[in-house]
């Protein structure tokens, strides 16, 4: 397993607090698994995940979300 770190997921449109993430490894955030997700400050509609403000930042696909790079900042 790679490098572990603690990153804090925010968004890019008001700079919310999304959710406190366990990042594996070097590299771009592509997908979040829902199993390393330690705070969750996201709301839910249907599958879209979107920050308070509205904007969508990922796409729920059941075990992950993926996640719009363009939507968020860590």
């Amino acid at each position: 397993m790679g490098k572990l770190r603690t990153i804090t997921v925010r968004c890019s449109e008001c700079n919310r607090k999304l959710f406190k993430y366990l990042k594996v490894g070097e590299g771009r955030l592509l997908h979040c698994w829902k199993s390393r997700i330690i705070e969750d400050y996201t709301t839910q509609e249907g599958d879209e995940i979107k920050c308070k403000c509205g904007n969508v930042i990922g796409i729920d696909k059941n075990r992950y979300i993926k996640m719009r790079r363009s939507s968020i900042t860590y």
